[in-house]
């Protein structure tokens, strides 16, 4: 029993050292170079040379020893954020920004953390930054897309606008004058403010022919406004007739 638990014991040990990193006298001179590093840099798993860091997001290793992701870099943490939850509901550390105060560039561009303005002071060395975010007129992001509107069905458009001051967000329908929804009951608009930003949905419940067209979304502050539009189509089968065959248009399905 005891030459059986010895042979067990030394092959355990054997294959925990196969699959551990063999980690010889540190020797710094013999350190490979890094270059490129936007995110600092830290010890690799043998803690004697220097290895780029993880950005912000990416998979992380816990504690002070780069195990298996990597540690993350400069002014960051390795933390288990509940948006990063796996397919079976465990969450997997990220590297998450220490400083999340907001940074107004040099450049003009809003930096949401620190770590964001060190990324790109990186590749501009003389950018620098003061508290932000930066005052402009409202960015649309996300504009909304075109739809092909299927008769009694519900069309839903989203406009994610970025702002500072706080932009309003108005939709209206082309060669109309009124701000929807208006006082129609089957159209509806809702939305809601994020960090500088925001969020406008406009739904069309049971769309019909009439409803088609083109819709805009409009953002304004104080220094400015800008808009996006969509077209609301209708899906219609048109038959065209061309020397004597017919052809379906489809360009609506």
């Amino acid at each position: 029993f005891l030459l059986l638990f010895s042979l067990s014991l030394s092959l355990s040990l054997s294959l925990s050292l196969s699959l551990s990193p063999a980690c010889e006298d540190c020797v710094p001179e013999l350190c490979p170079v890094t270059q490129g590093c936007r995110a600092g840099l830290v010890r690799d798993s043998c803690d004697c040379c220097f290895e780029c860091g993880n950005l912000e997001g990416q998979s992380c290793d816990a504690g002070q020893r780069n195990v298996y992701y990597g540690l993350c870099g400069e002014d960051m943490e390795c933390k288990s954020e509940p948006s990063s939850a796996t397919d079976d509901g465990t969450h997997e550390p990220q590297c998450v920004c220490a400083s999340q105060r907001t940074l107004c560039g040099s450049d003009g561009q809003t930096y949401m953390n620190l770590c964001k303005f060190k990324e790109a002071a990186f590749s501009n060395p003389g950018l620098n930054a003061s508290d932000g975010p930066c005052k402009t007129v409202p960015v649309i992001k996300v504009p909304p897309r075109s739809l092909v509107n299927v008769t009694g069905s519900s069309a839903l458009f989203l406009c994610e606008v970025f702002a500072f001051p706080m932009a309003l967000v108005e939709w209206r329908k082309e060669s109309e004058d009124t701000v929807l929804p208006g006082d129609d009951p089957h159209i509806s608009s809702r939305g809601g403010p994020q960090r500088f930003e925001l969020s406008s949905w406009l739904q069309i419940e049971e769309a019909t022919q009439t409803d088609s067209g083109t819709y805009r979304c409009v953002a304004r502050n104080e220094l400015g406004e800008a808009s996006a539009t969509a077209l609301l189509e209708e899906n219609i089968k048109e038959v065209m007739e061309y020397d004597q065959v017919k052809y379906y248009d489809e360009d609506y399905y």
